[in-house]
């Protein structure tokens, strides 16, 4: 039964969860912590670091996790494909569509009215992350190390436009030495 369940949440998340893997983790911690107790907000955080840090998208790598979880390997493997096979079935109906209709205004206005929704979906994805189990040392007599991280990692890439990848490593480093 539990397969089942992963196929149909993992399904869902792909079905609505445009503007990629950053866009999906808000809808998969909703649905992995917050509706099926698959497991707990910490957890979740370790497995998105985890994810982050494989080679893939975060999403995939998420609903692998999860999936091997709750499932074992076949847990795995119905929880990617079913991640997957939305965005397999709409891109093939889209992009026939979008070839016979690429000059249209409507559909061009369609892609960008879409943009701010996925900015949001992003945008709230991180602001999910901002939880005490991701910045394990954040108290008010404490150095913030983790705070450190945070808003270096995003000067870093934001203003001066570091590799994600250098960023990750360095962190890794620092979180090996300091923690």
């Amino acid at each position: 039964m539990e397969y089942l369940y992963l196929a149909y949440v993992f399904f869902k998340i792909g079905l609505f969860g445009f503007g990629g893997g950053y866009a999906m983790i808000s809808l998969i911690q909703d649905e992995v912590v917050n509706n099926h107790h698959w497991m707990n907000a910490q957890t979740f955080a370790d497995v998105l670091a985890i994810s982050q840090m494989t080679p893939g998208p975060i999403s995939i790598n998420t609903a692998t996790y999860v999936g091997f979880n709750v499932g074992g390997l076949l847990g795995a493997i119905i929880s990617t494909f079913c991640l997957c096979l939305p965005s397999i079935l709409m891109m093939y109906f889209v992009i026939r569509f979008l070839f016979k209709k690429k000059g249209n205004p409507t559909i061009k206005r369609l892609i960008d009215d879409l943009k701010p929704a996925i900015a949001g979906l992003i945008l709230s994805a991180a602001l999910i992350m901002m939880t005490k189990e991701n910045f394990s040392d954040a108290g008010i007599e404490e150095c913030n190390i983790s705070v450190i991280i945070c808003i270096a990692a995003f000067i870093c890439t934001f203003f001066l436009k570091i590799n994600p990848m250098i960023l990750i490593s360095a962190a890794g480093l620092i979180g090996f030495f300091v923690f």
